[in-house]
Parts: C-alpha cells; structure tokens; sequence
C-alpha cells in the first residue's frame, strides 16, 4: 500500500435499505474467458444481454427494488434502447469502463481516456449524470491507488471497485470493509460486503459466492451486517448468472469452469428471492448522505 494513505472509514449507518448493483456484462467478456474468447470476436458473438435484462426488471420491478447498473459502454453502445428502459424505470446508470479492461493493465492516460469515454456515452444515452464507477474484476488495489485521483478528476463521485479481501485475481484485504473517502480527492470508495467471523473475513455480496453458498447462508450474513454492524449491504451481479442455458466455452480449465457455471440453474430464484427479502436502492440513494 501507498506510505502514509489514510483510509478514514464513514458514517454511514444502515437505515433499512441496502445497495444492489449489477454489472451489465456477457458471459464471454469475463475475465476468464480472455484466453478463450478473442476481444476481436465480441461483435460477432450472440449477445444475451438483453434477454437476461428484460428478466431482471421484470424481476426488480415485481419486488419494488431499484439499483445501480454499472454499464460497460460495449454494451451500451449496442443496446441505447436498454440504457433508456433502465433509467425510466427509476435505476441508476454507471460506468464498468468500457471493454471490461482491468486498470493494472492500463497506463494512467489509457484509464483517463477508457473512463472519460465511457461516462461521456452513457450521460449522452441515458441523458442522466453519470457519478459511479466499478473496475472491471475489482482490479483496483494497493498497487494503483492512482486510479481513484483520476475518477475524482473526471467527475466520478463513488468508486465500488475495491474488494477488501483476499483473492487470487483481486483484492485488497487491509482496505476497509464499509465505505470509506480515499485521500484529498473526496472520492468515495464503497466495497462489496464481506462479513467477519473471527478474523476471517468472508464475501457475501453476490457473484460466484452467492451461486455456491446456501441462500439461507447468505440471507443471514447480510442480516449480520444490517443488525450487528449497522450498516448496509452492497450486492452484486451480472446479467450472465441468470443464464444458465448460455453456449458452454470449450477447454476451460477445471477452476474457472466451476467458479463460472456453479449453480447457474439455482441463480434466479434466489436473486428472486433476495430482492423481495431485503429493501433495495441504488447505491447514489443509499449512500447519498456521504456523496
């Protein structure tokens, strides 16, 4: 971690209502698949984004839940039409960058561009300010701090792109675990909820771990954070995971083949589930106090 950076974490207590997001991506922009799938061969794939959305605000609409879609412009530019639904049923659109690139693979001026692009055709299209920002993979960590001052200079007001844990393709466990504002800039860093049992910190904000966690396990480490924490729960995932008859990519190895497609059968229901169990909003609603 950089000398002397200070991670003041804020206020912000829960008051009922918790953050949903979802990262609007397809099965094969993934980080695994990268030495799968060429980048060049995205336009040519069958995109099911769309199908996969029109479910999930069906879904979020019969449970009265609103939430943040962290939109990666590729998909944006293809499907306006989408973008406008979102924020006419009352979501919150933000940036995932615009090809799903993680930031250590990018220079400081490749970032600036990728973000400033990308914000800029999402206010165009939605006709709606852009403020939040989710890294690709949670790929910002102690190594490119940096990432966040340029979020600051480009607008951005919330970053979600730092997991406070221990992975092996991301995050960074000193980092705090509820929202905290990074350095002199006033950007506002919000993590994906994990919770803490003995020291050990565990994920429970969504993806891979809630496909292969029993949903009652689930349910009650939110409830944890909400009651034993006094803080709200921020979840996540990806249109993708309610997919479960998408195309199967041949020859991946047997770790990510299991962390994709583990109980993508059982994921709508329980997103099902979990909307009408919890109160949701977006997370420029729910944060709205320290933003």
């Amino acid at each position: 971690m950089k000398e002397n950076v200070q991670f003041p974490e804020l206020d912000q207590d829960y008051t009922g209502c918790n953050a949903l997001s979802v990262d609007v991506e397809d099965y094969f922009q993934v980080w695994a698949m990268r030495d799968h799938i060429d980048r060049n061969r995205w336009d040519s794939i069958e995109c099911r984004i769309e199908r996969n959305m029109h479910r999930i605000l069906e879904m979020f609409e019969n449970a009265g839940a609103t939430a943040t879609f962290f939109w990666l412009g590729w998909a944006a530019s293809r499907f306006p039409d989408l973008v406008r639904r979102v924020v006419a049923q009352g979501h919150e659109i933000a940036s995932h960058g615009y090809s799903h690139v993680h930031v250590y693979d990018q220079t400081r001026d490749e970032f600036h561009e990728d973000i400033s692009k990308t914000k800029a055709l999402l206010e165009d299209i939605s006709g709606t300010a852009v403020s939040g920002y989710r890294a690709a993979s949670y790929s910002i960590n102690a190594d490119n701090l940096w990432a966040l001052d340029i979020l600051a200079e480009t607008g951005h007001r919330y970053s979600s792109s730092i997991y406070p844990i221990r992975h092996d393709h991301y995050g960074m466990r000193e980092a705090p675990r509820f929202a905290f504002r990074y350095g002199e800039t006033g950007l506002v860093e919000i993590p994906v909820t994990t919770v803490e049992f003995s020291g050990w910190r565990i994920p429970c904000g969504g993806g891979g771990y809630f496909r292969l966690l029993p949903y009652r396990f689930s349910k009650y480490c939110l409830t944890r954070v909400n009651t034993v924490n006094r803080k709200p729960a921020v979840f996540y995932f990806h249109p993708w995971e309610i997919d479960p008859s998408q195309p199967r990519v041949a020859d991946l190895d047997f770790r990510t083949r299991f962390r994709h497609y583990v109980n993508l059968d059982r994921f709508e229901g329980k997103l099902a589930r979990l909307a009408k169990d919890f109160r949701w909003d977006a997370m420029a609603n729910v944060y709205a106090d320290i933003l």
